[in-house]
Parts: C-alpha cells; sequence; structure tokens
C-alpha cells in the first residue's frame, strides 16, 4: 500500500448477471451497493469483483493487491463441495464457477492472513472452504421472509460470545440483526469457532482461531439493520499503519 493511500478492499460478489431471479439478483446488488457505500466511509477503497465472471485465476488477480476481503451474499454453494446431497428442499441457482473461485480465495486469504470478511452465503463458503458442511434447509423458521427478496429481511436476536474477537469489534454480546437464509452453518470448518447463535441455535457468527477473518450470517448492510456492526467489523479489518 502506497503511503497516503487507502488500502484496498476486494468486495466479492458471486455474479453480476445471468441470474434466473432478477428481483434477487436486484436486492443482491443493492446490498452490496450497500456494503460498498459503508467500507468507503470507513476508511477503504472498495474494488467489486464478480467471482462468476472472474474464475478462480481472475479472482486471484483481482485480490493480489488487495488489504482485504469482503465476501458478499447470494445463492447456495452447490452440495458437491460439502459431501450434501443434490436435491434438498428450497434448492435454487448455483454458480460453480463462482464456487470454485470464492472457495480457493478463502483458503488462500487464510494463508496469507489477509484480513476476511464474510456474510451470508460470504459465512457459508468460508465454512465450505475449511471443511465444514452445511444445514441444507432450515426446518425452524425465523430466518428468511417468504415472497419478494427485496422484503425477505426477519429480524431476531443474536448472542455473541464473551471474549471473542468478534464481541470486541461489535462491542456488545447481544445485538439485534436483521437475516435472509435458509440455509446455515452445519459443521464447523477447520480453525473456526462458533462465537454468535440465534436464539434457536442457528451458528450466526465464525472467526478463526488465528488468521484475521470474521463471518457473520446476518446482513449488516441492510439500510434496516440497526447500530453499526459492519462498519465496526470494517474498521477492525483497517491494516495498521505502523
Amino acid at each position: 500500500m502506497q503511503p497516503g493511500a487507502r488500502p484496498v478492499l476486494a468486495v466479492v460478489d458471486v455474479s453480476d448477471a445471468d441470474r434466473h431471479d432478477p428481483a434477487f439478483h436486484d436486492a443482491l446488488t443493492t446490498l452490496t451497493g450497500r456494503a460498498v457505500e459503508v467500507a468507503r466511509a470507513a476508511g477503504w477503497e472498495p474494488r467489486r469483483a464478480a467471482a462468476e465472471q472472474l474464475g478462480p485465476a481472475g479472482l486471484q488477480r483481482a485480490l493480489a493487491d488487495a488489504d482485504g476481503v469482503l465476501v458478499m451474499g447470494g445463492e447456495d454453494v452447490a452440495p458437491a463441495h460439502y459431501g450434501g446431497p443434490e436435491d434438498y428442499e428450497g434448492r435454487g441457482q448455483h454458480f460453480a464457477v463462482a464456487d470454485l473461485a470464492q472457495i480457493e480465495a478463502v483458503r488462500a486469504a487464510v494463508t496469507d492472513g489477509l484480513p476476511t470478511l464474510g456474510i451470508c452465503r460470504g459465512m457459508q463458503v468460508i465454512n465450505v472452504a475449511l471443511g465444514g458442511d452445511l444445514v441444507q434447509h432450515l426446518e425452524h423458521g425465523g430466518h428468511v421472509a417468504p415472497g419478494d427478496p427485496a422484503e425477505s429481511m426477519v429480524d431476531h436476536r443474536v448472542s455473541v460470545a464473551a471474549g471473542s474477537r468478534l464481541a470486541a469489534a461489535l462491542g456488545s454480546e447481544e445485538l439485534d440483526v436483521r437475516s435472509s437464509h435458509h440455509q446455515a452453518v452445519g459443521r464447523v470448518g477447520d480453525g473456526l469457532r462458533v462465537v454468535a447463535t440465534a436464539p434457536d441455535g442457528t451458528v450466526e457468527a465464525v472467526e478463526h482461531e488465528t488468521a484475521p477473518l470474521w463471518a457473520v450470517q446476518w446482513h449488516p448492510e441492510d439500510s434496516g439493520a440497526r447500530g453499526t456492526a459492519l462498519r465496526d467489523l470494517l474498521v477492525a479489518m483497517l491494516p495498521s499503519r505502523d
């Protein structure tokens, strides 16, 4: 990073085109746009990268000069990556190239110690990349509203583990959050620990034991989100100026 320059944050989407559901695409685009705004206000220079279009090699090139990575939400991760059944309730579109590109990027970020934050699918990709698996469809309600993707957020409480780096970054052990997901972390990946849960026990956040990596299942970038969780996490990821 050049003296006086802002650190570069790679904001990694699944895809910038080819979605079967235009309304879902629009909702995701809005969320990413909000994350970019918050990142810039937090001191980053955000640069968007669409994993499906870039592919594994292209995404690695996009991350080559990045000082941090934000992996955004989107579609389900293909079950082949974690040994799950191909047919399951709620199954939607998969993006095979994006899965491979993001999984490789997460593994490289952990190896290189690159500060990383995952949101929703981003947390699920991180977990799968590090050897975990997913709950393919939540049987209990309370994590997504059916119907219009633009109106799918559900408000609920999250408990954050005392003494976790996540709690320190957020300055709280209890949060009211907004979620929109039908899958969740199941078996936790290597090096990760669960640091937040919903009242029904759903895993809501993980952090890495040694690498500068956090991930949350909720959507702190949503325009209706309370508090400053996304800004707090992005500030915590900023590289030291020393």
